[in-house]
Parts: structure tokens; C-alpha cells; sequence
């Protein structure tokens, strides 16, 4: 249990550090902390980050862009809403320009 804490520490660093306006995936996040198959365990750790308000958990989407995580978000649009207000484009669960938002901390970091 203590290694998947610490693992989900170090996804809520990667994750504070995705500037506003742009995503990036469970799975470029999972390849960044050299975990490159374990995109479902950020996954949840995005889905247990409600609990730290500094987390930006929206700005976290599937490979395809999709707002797969946004069951997890109070109100039925509220991760598409916190994307909208930051200019990210989303229509029917999905971003808009993905390779325009997207945000690699692997080549970023």
C-alpha cells in the first residue's frame, strides 16, 4: 500500500506541473516516472486526487483525448468546463487540436 502512495504522490507532482491550457495522458504521465505500463494505476490516482484540491485532475485525459475520467468530477460537465475556461476546446468528450494542447512532461521535464 505504501508504494502505491508514493506512486500516487509522484503522479500529483507530474500532474501540478501541466501548465493551464493544455493535457496530457494517464499514459504520458505512466512513461514519464518509468512505469510505461501502468497507465490504469494513474488513472486511479487521478480518479483519488479529489481529495487534494491542488491537483489539476482535468487536465488529465485517455491517449485519444477523451474525458474519460469525468464521472469523477462533481456535476455531470465539470471536467470539460475547467478545460473550456482555460481555452481547450472540447466537443462530445473529446479535446479538440489534442496535438495543439498536448503536453509531454517526458520531452517537457
Amino acid at each position: 500500500m505504501a508504494d502505491n502512495q508514493n506512486f500516487f504522490e509522484r503522479v500529483y507532482e507530474i500532474a501540478r506541473l501541466i501548465p493551464e491550457g493544455r493535457v496530457t495522458s494517464y499514459g504520458a504521465i505512466a512513461k514519464h516516472l518509468g512505469a510505461a505500463r501502468s497507465a490504469r494505476m494513474v488513472g486511479w490516482a487521478m480518479n483519488g486526487s479529489s481529495l487534494k484540491e491542488d491537483v489539476p485532475a482535468h487536465r488529465v485525459v485517455n491517449k485519444a483525448g477523451i474525458l474519460t475520467g469525468k464521472h469523477h468530477f462533481d456535476g455531470t460537465n465539470l471536467m470539460q468546463q475547467l478545460l473550456e475556461s482555460e481555452g481547450v476546446v472540447v466537443i462530445d468528450n473529446q479535446i479538440q487540436n489534442l496535438e495543439t494542447h498536448f503536453w509531454d512532461p517526458f520531452k517537457e521535464l
